[in-house]
């Protein structure tokens, strides 16, 4: 399959930004070394905080990079974000408002995408911020996600340029009160879909094409049945976070 106009146009922004992008398998590893847990083990953090946040109130799906059919060594990682989300209007709305949207041809559905980092600083914000970027270029909204980063006044400044320049919102989870994590730039809203890489992923990753006949067959039937990721209680996320060390 040949790369999408918006994958074309990411290259040509990494160039511009310096980016570089290490796809050995030593880079792989370096990136994967952590001496207590794994950025995947911060997914049932960011599934809970958007569950019950307002802003987005979304059912998530964890995309396993593993189980995609290009077996290219780092290419994965930047088609797929970590976590793909949809947000429905089904108990925000009276049934009548649904109907108008959809005989308007309107939606208030959102999809988003999620990219989890364990540690946010100067040394792999481009990485990771673009990494994000050629991740979400697919959804309505598309955030880095991040467990610590530095205090720095400068780092976050560098984040607003690249937010303004480029969109993807930052959120800081908070392991100690997950629904304290805080949205600290608001991604911008894209209200058009890069179809071409929505069709490479429902074709490259399963987790990825049963998100979406979830998400089709959920909006058939005005109601949410699909299968998404579930959330865990207060009690449950304590022991969780205890037993990862991640506080």
């Amino acid at each position: 399959m040949k790369d999408s106009p918006s994958l074309r146009r990411l290259l040509k922004i990494y160039q511009k930004e310096g980016i570089i992008i290490d796809t050995s398998e030593k880079g792989l590893q370096e990136r994967e070394k952590s001496p207590n847990f794994l950025e995947r083990d911060l997914h049932p953090l960011l599934c809970r905080f958007v569950n019950l946040n307002p802003h987005f109130k979304c059912q998530v799906k964890t995309v396993y990079h593993e189980l995609s059919t290009n077996p290219k060594k780092g290419y994965n990682e930047w088609l797929h974000p970590d976590i793909v989300g949809v947000y429905f209007p089904f108990e925000d709305y009276r049934d009548v408002t649904l109907k108008i949207q959809k005989s308007l041809s309107l939606s208030s559905i959102k999809l988003f995408s999620f990219e989890l980092k364990r540690d946010l600083n100067f040394g792999n914000l481009r990485l990771s911020y673009f990494q994000a970027v050629s991740n979400s270029s697919w959804a309505n909204e598309g955030y880095l996600v991040v467990l610590k980063m530095d205090n720095d006044p400068q780092l976050l400044e560098e984040i607003q340029r690249l937010n303004n320049s480029f969109g993807i919102g930052l959120i800081k989870l908070n392991p100690e009160n997950v629904d304290e994590s805080e949205i600290i730039f608001q991604s911008r809203v894209n209200n058009e879909f890069d179809w071409d890489t929505i069709d490479r992923l429902v074709e490259n990753n399963s987790n990825f094409r049963d998100f979406m006949q979830d998400v089709v067959e959920d909006i058939q039937l005005g109601k949410i049945k699909g299968t998404y990721d579930p959330f865990m209680n207060d009690d449950e996320l304590v022991s969780f976070v205890k037993e990862k060390h991640i506080i």
